[in-house]
C-alpha cells in the first residue's frame, strides 16, 4: 500500500493556541486589578457549577514565563490572549493601573523573545463592574470608554503587538449574558440583548478606528462564534426554518460587519430596540477589517420539529456538542460565497473531553487528537476552495475556568492540576506541536 502524502499548509500559515484572561490569569485582586462582571457573577451563589470562580484559575498571571517557555517547547508560532480591561483600567475609564499594563508588557516581551507572535484580544467578556453599574453595553457611552481603553493598549503595546481583536464573540455576550442569563452579567431580557449586540459592534468600530489612528500598521479584526444552521431534512419548511435561524444568529453579526446592514430577518426580531441604531452606525461598524476571526465548535440541526438533540451516528463532546468537521468546511465556503471576505483566522476550535492523568504520568486524549485532525482537514479543504484562511488557533492552550461550567470541563491541549498548578502537555498537545513545527497534517 502506498503511503499518502501529508497535507501541506501554505507557507506563513499561522499555528497558535488561545486563552482568555478571566479563564487563566487568576490574581483577581493582585496589583490593583478592578472587579469585572465575571468576578461579580461567579461569586454569586448558584451561578457557576460547584460555585467555582476565576480568582486563581491557572495562575497564569504569576506563571506566564513558564507557560511561554512551554509554548516555545511546543513549537507554537502564535499565542492569542485577552487583556483584562479591569486589570488595566480598574473602573473601565479614567485612571490607568500601571502595574496591570506592566504585566502585559512582560507577557508580550516574553513571547517575542522566543519567536512567538502575540495576538491580543481587547474584550473577552470581562467588563469592568463599574461600567456595568451605569448600564454596561446598553449604555452607548461605554463604546467610547472602550475606544479609550483601546487607545491605551495600542499606545503601550502597539510597537510590538501587530494583531488586535476588538470584541470576542458578541453573539455570546448578547445572548448568553443578556437574554438567557447563564453568563455574566446574567440578564434575561430580549431588548437588552439586542441593544448590547448593536453597541458591541459600535464599540468594535470605534476601537478599530482608534487603533488605526494610533498605529496605522496594526492589523485589527473581530472574532465571531459561528454555528452553521442546517436543516434536518431537505423539505422546504426545514430549509426555510434553518435559513431564518442562520440569519438571526450568524447573520446578525456577519452582515453588518461585512455589508453594512442587518439581515432583513433581524428587523422583526429587534422591535423597539431598533432605536439603538444611530445615523452613521452602520458605516462605522462595516469599516473594512484587516481580518475576521471565526470560532467554530458545533453546528445546529433544526426544522419544523425543532432542534435535533442528537444526530444519529454523530459523536459528542463532554459539552454535549456534536462533532461535525464537515460543517466547518461548509460554513467557510458559504461565507466566501456570500461576502467579500477579509483574511480569515480560525481563532478558536477545540473540544472538552474527560481527561485524566494516567499511571504513566501522561494524559492520553485520542478523541481530541481526532477532533483537531478532522477539523484541520476541513480547514485544508476550505483553503483548496479559495477561502482566504491565514491561521488556526487551538482552543485552548490550558485547561481553564470554563465559565458557567467552572473547572468541570477541560478544553486544553495542556492539562492543569488546579491544586498544584502543574502543567502536563497532553498527547494532543504533542500532536499539535508536530503539526505546528512542520506546517503539515498527516492523513491518518
Amino acid at each position: 500500500m502506498t503511503e499518502k502524502s501529508p497535507l501541506v499548509f501554505p507557507r506563513g500559515f499561522v499555528w497558535g493556541a488561545a486563552t482568555a484572561a478571566y479563564q487563566v490569569e487568576g490574581a483577581a485582586k493582585a496589583d490593583g486589578r478592578g472587579e469585572s462582571i465575571w468576578d461579580r457573577f461567579s461569586h454569586t451563589k448558584g451561578n457557576i457549577l460547584n460555585d467555582d470562580n476565576g480568582d486563581v484559575a491557572c495562575d497564569h498571571y504569576h506563571r506566564f514565563a513558564d507557560d511561554v517557555a512551554m509554548m516555545k517547547d511546543m513549537g507554537l508560532r502564535a499565542y492569542r490572549f485577552s487583556i483584562s480591561w479591569p486589570r488595566v483600567m480598574p473602573h473601565g475609564r479614567g485612571s490607568i493601573n500601571w502595574l496591570g499594563l506592566d504585566f502585559y508588557d512582560r507577557l508580550v516581551d516574553a513571547l517575542l523573545s522566543v519567536g512567538i507572535e502575540p495576538y491580543a484580544t481587547l474584550y473577552h467578556w470581562d467588563l469592568p463592574e463599574s461600567l456595568q453599574e451605569i448600564g454596561g453595553w446598553t449604555n452607548r457611552d461605554v463604546t467610547g470608554y472602550f475606544a479609550d481603553y483601546a487607545a491605551v493598549m495600542a499606545k503601550r503595546l502597539g510597537d510590538r503587538v501587530k494583531n488586535w481583536m476588538t470584541i470576542n464573540e458578541p453573539w455570546v455576550v448578547a445572548v448568553h449574558g443578556n437574554l438567557l442569563g447563564d453568563m455574566a452579567p446574567g440578564y434575561r431580557d430580549k431588548s437588552t440583548a439586542i441593544k448590547v449586540g448593536h453597541n458591541l459592534l459600535v464599540g468594535h468600530g470605534r476601537a478599530l478606528e482608534t487603533i488605526k489612528h494610533s498605529r496605522p500598521d496594526a492589523k485589527v479584526g473581530i472574532t465571531l462564534s459561528l454555528s452553521p444552521v442546517e436543516p434536518e431534512t431537505d423539505a422546504e419548511d426545514d430549509r426555510r426554518i434553518a435559513e431564518h435561524r442562520y440569519q438571526i444568529s450568524a447573520g446578525w453579526f456577519l452582515n453588518p460587519l461585512l455589508t453594512g446592514a442587518y439581515p432583513s430577518e433581524c428587523y422583526p426580531e429587534f422591535g423597539e430596540a431598533i432605536s439603538v441604531i444611530h445615523p452613521g452606525d452602520m458605516a462605522l461598524i462595516s469599516r473594512r477589517m484587516d481580518f475576521l476571526g471565526v470560532q467554530y465548535y458545533f453546528r445546529v440541526v433544526t426544522g419544523k420539529r425543532g432542534d435535533v438533540k442528537k444526530v444519529s451516528g454523530s459523536k459528542y463532546t463532554e459539552m454535549g456538542w456534536e462533532v461535525c468537521p464537515s460543517a466547518l468546511e461548509r460554513l467557510l465556503v458559504r461565507m466566501n460565497q456570500d461576502y467579500d471576505l477579509p483574511p480569515i483566522f480560525i481563532t478558536e476550535n477545540g473540544a472538552a473531553f474527560d481527561d485524566k492523568v494516567s499511571k504513566d504520568g501522561h494524559v492520553h486524549d485520542p478523541e481530541r487528537i481526532e477532533y483537531l485532525r478532522e477539523h484541520l482537514h476541513a480547514v485544508y479543504r476550505a483553503l483548496k476552495q479559495n477561502v482566504p484562511l491565514k491561521g488556526y488557533f487551538a482552543w485552548s492552550l490550558l485547561d481553564n475556568f470554563e465559565w458557567a461550567f467552572g473547572y468541570s470541563k477541560r478544553f486544553g491541549i495542556v492539562y492543569v492540576d488546579y491544586k498544584t498548578q502543574k502543567r502536563i502537555i497532553k498527547d494532543s498537545g504533542h500532536w499539535y506541536s508536530r503539526v505546528s513545527r512542520r506546517g503539515e497534517l498527516e492523513l491518518t
